[in-house]
């Protein structure tokens, strides 16, 4: 059984950790409102980019002149699944969530007889896929240093995925981050960027121009060769934009789930120090009137 001293000990450092835990929820929410604001405002830009996108590719179908990042380089023997993650833990799990998908997916690769890389994008990410595939992550960029993620970022990843297509190290390239869609509920995604996906769920708007006539100037493959690497990058940004909600999100929750429950073990530290503090009391009685009835 615990000593007084024990138990008052513990409740200080509970009390200590519930500070914490509680300072940290604060802060996260007054980030996730930003955070937030910013990943909803890059939705409708990335979208109407993958429509633009889908529709020159309609337009270029079977033309041997189409950029390849588009049509693809005719295999899929290796997969490069680029994990975004966060650089920091206490997230509950965010971080997790992502990494299993794709974990998951790499086992069902794998399984068919593909080739499997990982490029990690967050500290996190990399530290839990390493224990699993060590030897097929072949790259590990993070943005420990950077205080607010930017497109800067998105292009730096952009650019390294191009070269390594470019340089025939995969074939098929699969982006996996978190879509925020509340406080307590991050969805887990997975989109392909290399070839770039060309589906698109088409809005009600889009729907009643399906039949209008679009000419581009130059012709639509000049104009692919551009927007294809810059359509890569816009929805890098866009994971790192609702990842950056998501981890907030997740980690508002997380935190105050743990003040709750520091809450809760106080108040049963509190009861069993009351407790024992008032057996000791009663054993002291007991024993002082245990003497004088001896004398």
């Amino acid at each position: 059984m615990p000593s007084l001293k024990d138990l008052k000990v513990r409740i200080a450092s509970v009390k200590a950790t519930q500070k914490i835990t509680k300072a940290m929820q604060l802060v996260a929410a007054a980030k996730l409102r930003r955070a937030q604001e910013a990943a909803e405002a890059s939705r409708p830009y990335a979208e109407r980019m993958a429509a633009v996108l889908a529709n020159l590719a309609q337009m270029t179908a079977g033309d041997p002149d189409a950029p390849v990042l588009m049509t693809g380089n005719g295999k899929s023997d290796t997969h490069l699944l680029v994990v975004c993650t966060a650089e920091r833990g206490l997230c509950g799990g965010f971080n997790s969530s992502i990494v299993r998908k794709a974990v998951f997916d790499a086992r069902d690769l794998m399984a068919a007889g593909k080739e499997v890389k990982f490029l990690c994008v967050g500290r996190k990410g990399f530290d839990i896929l390493r224990r699993l595939f060590r030897e097929q992550i072949v790259g590990l960029i993070d943005f420990k240093s950077v205080r607010r993620v930017g497109f800067q970022q998105a292009h730096e990843v952009g650019d390294k995925l191009v070269d390594m297509f470019e340089a025939g190290e995969f074939d098929v390239a699969t982006l996996y981050y978190a879509e925020f869609r509340s406080v307590i509920s991050q969805k887990p995604t997975g989109l392909q960027l290399i070839p770039a996906a060309a589906e698109v769920h088409a809005s009600e708007e889009d729907t009643h121009a399906g039949n209008a006539v679009y000419e581009y100037e130059p012709d639509a493959t000049d104009i692919l060769d551009a927007l294809v690497p810059r359509n890569i990058r816009v929805q890098i940004f866009r994971a790192l934009l609702e990842n950056a909600a998501s981890e907030q999100g997740a980690r508002m929750s997380a935190m105050d789930n743990a003040t709750r429950n520091a809450g809760e073990m106080i108040d049963r530290l509190t009861l069993q120090y009351n407790r024992t503090r008032q057996a000791q009391i009663t054993k002291e009685l007991i024993e002082i009137i245990s003497g004088a009835e001896a004398l």
